[in-house]
């Protein structure tokens, strides 16, 4: 795992400084090494910071260059079929030098060109220098677990693995986005290529992109999409219970590849057991953690996880985070460039930090709830369209204009009720908008034009007269992109930690998406039924399927006392902050009313934060 920096540019590069303090920036992602690149013509400069997982020797460096010297990579990542990939290449005749996955793209490069995206499997993030073409080659993973940003102007591409690298170059502007700033406060996320800063982008998962020094103009295409559905009715279920269980087992057994120690994030749930319970079959010395938080008996998980540790004899970790402290939230208001409405952020951060003092790696279960229709609101969409699709529309409207106007931001099933104006033959409802329309005008009053964050996510629902397809690929290409997978990387990257996500191997992808039907993944009285089913078989009798829980915290409880109070209050109150102190005041007396607010109120103290912290203007 490591970070990135670069740029490119069609004319010379005079300044050059900003390139090495912007890797510096991200060192917490590599500070194992640090290595920078620029080519003979003045044109394209590379910086890497590397975290040492395979191949620890000097042979790994990076910026690296093809035994040729005609290409050079900057790499995030891990590319989990290296091995067979590098034993293919080599019976075609190719050569290597190291042992490391980063050569294998390098030459899997020289061999296919940008074909070379076909035979990668893992997660990855990377630019190469093509020197004979005269070009520069990036690429980003199909799930979107490892990050790009970049900022494109006057024939100039600027690009780094963490948006704060960039802004280093003090030359670069930081202004808000409005569309992005809207897509923030109603989903909690900013999707697809959009940047809260303007003029900056993502470069989408399934991705690739060219830049040509020649002209400096760039080229963005999409090179893998989620299978069609192809499932059969017909199929029997054991037939692809073993399918599944034989496809988890491969990518546990590819992703404990490492150089370094591996561990296993225990929660306790199906996911996580299920990730633990397949890598005792590949390696006999395997450690799992799990954490709790003291005095908050509600979230602690341990009795569960020590279920599977001692069934599976693992040598299991207990780990107890002090009592969270509010300063973490400038903290990660800090790492989180791009800010996110997502509070098992901080839980996610405490668990990093232990973990990374036993081991360099750690196997996750994200993913699972997305592929195979694991969330609440999977089996409540069904239960919907079942009750209300027949309704006539000017009646769902009527209601749902009632919810908007005379139900407060934060009281039980406000949003539901909101939702049944939508057309669930085709539609989804917007069941996790934080602020709606008329909430985000009252907060805070911005020209955004005329494309709204209900616009941007609306146009992206999937074409699936299957509810269930429509919805979890909804929540792969969004919700997992651009919350789950972010929260991840940046909460564990400040830890120097890597961890990996078995669940998002591409083979898994396109099964649960392919061929699993969708009354094995949701009911709606049950979901993830696969992954249950499989549960059934190899984990202990007393484990609980039915519970739903992951590393979380009591923040509700948190915001109103304490610390945590104090904090809101300072920052959601002080009068530079940029929404209405009215409206806010509402929202924390509905919250101590017993309204769930906190995650609302969260987004909006980390946005303050964030914006203080990076000097951006509106």
């Amino acid at each position: 795992m490591c970070g990135i920096v670069g740029i490119c540019s069609s004319k010379i590069i005079i300044s050059r400084s900003w390139l090495k303090n912007g890797a510096n920036t991200i060192k917490h992602r590599g500070p194992d090494d640090f290595g920078e690149y620029w080519s003979q013509n003045g044109m394209v400069g590379l910086a890497h910071r590397r975290l040492a997982i395979v191949d620890l020797t000097s042979a790994g460096h990076q910026p690296m260059k093809s035994r040729s010297g005609e290409l050079t990579i900057v790499f995030n990542g891990e590319i989990y079929n290296f091995i067979e990939l590098r034993n293919q290449l080599i019976d075609l005749g190719y050569e290597f030098y190291t042992k490391s996955d980063t050569e294998v793209i390098l030459v899997a490069y020289s061999k296919w060109g940008v074909d070379c995206l076909k035979y990668l499997d893992g997660m990855f993030s990377f630019a190469i220098y093509d020197l004979k073409n005269n070009k520069v080659f990036f690429a980003r993973d199909r799930a979107g677990e490892k990050p790009m940003y970049y900022y494109y102007d006057n024939n100039t591409l600027y690009f780094a693995s963490e948006l704060k690298a960039l802004l280093v170059n003090r030359d670069l502007p930081r202004k808000i986005d409005p569309i992005s700033f809207d897509c923030y406060l109603s989903m909690g996320y900013v999707p697809g290529d959009l940047c809260i800063l303007k003029g900056y982008r993502k470069l989408p998962p399934a991705h690739a992109m060219e830049f040509d020094l020649n002209s400096g103009g760039k080229k963005i295409w999409k090179y893998w999409e989620l299978p069609s559905d192809n499932s059969n009715q017909s199929v029997k279920p054991n037939f692809l219970l073993d399918r599944y269980e034989g496809l988890l087992e491969n990518s546990v057994r590819k992703q404990l590849i490492a150089d370094v120690p591996v561990g296993v994030l225990l929660s306790g749930g199906v996911d996580s057991s299920l990730i633990t319970a397949m890598a005792v079959r590949s390696s006999k010395k395997i450690k799992t953690f799990t954490i709790r938080f003291p005095g908050h008996t509600g979230v602690d998980e341990t009795e569960h996880a020590r279920l599977i540790a001692k069934h599976f004899n693992t040598e299991h970790i207990e780990l107890e985070a002090s009592s969270a402290s509010a300063e973490l939230i400038p903290l990660l208001a800090r790492q989180y460039d791009e800010p996110i409405v997502d509070s098992s952020m901080i839980p996610t951060y405490l668990v990093s930090n232990l973990i990374c003092n036993h081991c360099k790696v750690a196997l996750g279960g994200d993913g699972g709830d997305e592929l195979f229709g694991g969330y609440m609101h999977h089996s409540r969409l069904l239960w919907m369209k079942k009750y209300f699709e027949n309704v006539p529309y000017g009646l769902r409207k009527s209601v749902s204009s009632f919810a908007s106007r005379a139900m407060p931001v934060g009281m039980k099933g406000r949003n539901w009720l909101q939702g049944l104006e939508i057309d669930l033959k085709e539609g989804l409802p917007l069941i996790a908008n934080y602020f709606d329309r008329t909430m985000r005008h009252k907060l805070i009053s911005m020209d955004i034009g005329n494309i709204s964050a209900e616009d941007v996510l609306l146009s992206n629902i999937p074409d699936s007269a299957d509810i269930i397809q429509r919805v979890t690929r909804m929540d792969f290409n969004n919700y997992l992109a651009e919350d789950i997978l972010v929260k991840v990387d940046r909460a564990s990257m400040i830890n120097s930690l890597e961890i990996r996500a078995p669940m998002l191997d591409r083979s898994l992808i396109e099964f649960a998406y392919k061929e699993v039907p969708s009354y094995l993944k949701t009911t709606l009285k049950n979901k993830k039924i696969l992954p249950k089913m499989l549960a059934a078989k190899i984990l202990p009798s007393g484990f609980d399927q039915k519970r739903k829980q992951g590393f979380s915290i009591p923040l509700s409880e948190w915001i109103k006392g304490g610390e945590f109070r104090d904090l809101f209050h300072d920052v959601l109150l002080d009068k530079s902050s940029i929404f209405n102190i009215t409206e806010v005041k509402q929202m924390l007396k509905n919250q101590y009313k017993g309204y769930n607010n906190s995650e609302r109120l969260f987004s909006l103290v980390l946005f303050e934060l964030w914006r203080k912290e990076y000097g951006v203007e509106f």
